[in-house]
């Protein structure tokens, strides 16, 4: 992922109000953030927990979205739909997310099971289980990273177009 600065991701936001996007916390450590091990950034806002904020590119173009974690609770150990990791090492969440423009104006949201703490990038990068003699772990790595970029455009894609 190519390198952000503050003016530019609080700049991209396609569902979050001018109020909404000045009361945003960065993360604590986004100065020091390795952008290269990034297929986006997500993060939690220290002040308001239930909040996350998760940018990346979209046709070339810095875009962002605000989340809501909702607090209905899942029965089952559920999968996330990004990185869709099957050895989860951290929990996966139910967030919301209102739609770009008049159709989020209007109470008009999408909904999906995400890494809690958006550790998507660093899920995909851990190298699989060898399937088979002669399975190649590196290409499956690199699958994924794929997938995962994929699936995260596909998702900003819906809340902009409602596609």
């Amino acid at each position: 992922m190519l390198e952000l600065n503050e003016k530019t991701i609080r700049g991209s936001f396609i569902n979050a109000s001018v109020r909404e996007r000045t009361n945003l916390t960065l993360p604590e450590n986004f100065a020091t953030l390795d952008w290269e091990e990034l297929d986006f950034l997500g993060w939690r806002d220290r002040k308001y927990p239930e909040l996350g904020y998760v940018v990346g590119y979209v046709d070339a173009k810095p875009t962002a979205i605000l989340l809501r974690r909702a607090e209905a609770a899942t029965r089952a150990r559920p999968q996330c739909t990004l990185c869709e990791d099957v050895f989860l090492p951290n929990d996966v969440a139910f967030f919301n997310a209102k739609r770009a423009g008049k159709a989020g104006r209007n109470g008009n949201t999408v909904s999906t099971l995400m890494c809690a703490g958006f550790e998507c990038s660093a899920n995909v990068r851990r190298l699989p289980v060898a399937a088979y003699l002669g399975f190649d772990v590196e290409g499956a790595r690199r699958e994924r990273m794929a997938t995962l970029v994929s699936n995260f455009e596909g998702f900003l894609r819906n809340l902009r177009d409602g596609v």
